[in-house]
């Protein structure tokens, strides 16, 4: 089979020798496990910051990548005898990520890891997953817009939902329009029927995202905008947030009192002060979050069924072309999920 394959860790220039297209040999399955032919992968942020070598843990050569839909075309022993496991060969299926979550709903345990490192990812033809990690695709989506959904989809709806809180009563500031879990996000909860603001340092992908439904938008670039933010549109109940950073402090300043920030991330590095007074006087909640648990995602699947929503999608790039796509996303020129067809 065909497969990307990071081979050294080091700049994005440098991504034309350091990951190749390779063939190896397709994966064995266990008693408990399907092999899936992987038709659609999708590239997410984490997959960038590996091919740099800015996770520990790093053993190669890797194949990287989190998200894929495709088609079972074999099941292991366990699978296929069982009455309570619906998969079958044939099957259109996509796969969560997070693997060995653990016992808590609240957070994960300490043997969670994440598909792609430190194994073997999906950005190959075909991959070996337990069966308790695969779910048949939601009855609205295709092998290609599931793909896109995975790992930036569950981080969303946990970081709306689980954390946020987000409904038809809240008003909620989404940063970084434009990313893959920021575009989910978006439409997260423009279903759920809040009022949705965002932020961006790029005009166009603001006035994008007010295509899809959104309120209104404020460049980040631009001087005191949070001022502007306050001034037009009022405080948020709620800000989902990805990039970190030294807008923090403005963060606070923008959420009502007893306000909730939600950090999925830090892309942006970290804040060089935090106004603890703010936070105390405020009383405002803090809550960190990363991927989800196995309620998360059945509970993401249900809510993209019910609300019949689609994944924002970028570019669509050969296998061949991997390193096109990486690039694409190391400039930020994205709004949505980059794709990657096998």
């Amino acid at each position: 089979m065909r497969s990307a394959v990071l081979n050294k860790t080091g700049k994005v220039e440098e991504l034309g020798t350091n990951l190749l297209i390779k063939e190896r040999p397709q994966p064995e399955i266990n008693a408990d496990e399907v092999l899936i032919q992987v038709k659609y992968a999708a590239l997410n942020h984490r997959d960038l910051w590996i091919t740099k070598g800015l996770y520990a843990g790093i053993s190669l050569p890797l194949v990287p990548g989190s998200d894929c839909a495709g088609v079972i075309i074999k099941v292991g022993a366990n699978v296929k005898k069982s009455n309570e496991i619906h998969l079958k060969e044939g099957d259109d299926v996509f796969i969560d990520p997070s693997f060995s979550w653990g016992e808590s709903d609240e957070f994960q345990g300490k043997d969670f890891s994440i598909l792609g490192l430190p194994e073997d990812g999906t950005l190959q033809e075909f991959v070996s997953v337990n069966y308790k990690n695969v779910y048949k695709i939601p009855a609205n989506l295709n092998l290609k817009t599931a793909s896109a959904f995975p790992l930036a989809g569950v981080t969303a709806y946990r970081a709306c939902f689980t954390k946020g809180n987000v409904s038809n009563k809240t008003k909620v500031l989404i940063t970084g329009a434009g990313g893959g879990v920021a575009s989910l996000a978006i439409k997260f909860c423009i279903k759920a029927g809040a009022q949705v603001y965002v932020t961006s340092g790029s005009d166009e992908k603001i006035e994008h995202a007010v295509s899809f439904g959104v309120n209104c938008g404020f460049n980040y670039k631009i001087e005191n905008w949070e001022s502007r933010l306050i001034d037009t549109c009022g405080k948020m109940d709620v800000i989902i947030d990805g990039s970190g950073g030294s807008e923090i402090n403005k963060y606070l300043n923008i959420l009502t009192p007893g306000g909730r920030l939600v950090i999925y991330g830090a892309t942006a590095g970290m804040p060089k002060d935090l106004d603890l007074r703010k936070i105390f006087w405020k009383q405002l909640k803090i809550s960190g979050t990363t991927m989800g648990s196995p309620a998360d995602f059945r509970g993401m699947i249900k809510f993209i069924e019910k609300n019949n929503i689609e994944p924002v999608i970028d570019k669509v790039f050969p296998l061949d072309d991997i390193v096109s796509a990486f690039k694409r996303m190391d400039s930020a020129e994205q709004f949505g999920k980059i794709l990657v067809k096998m």
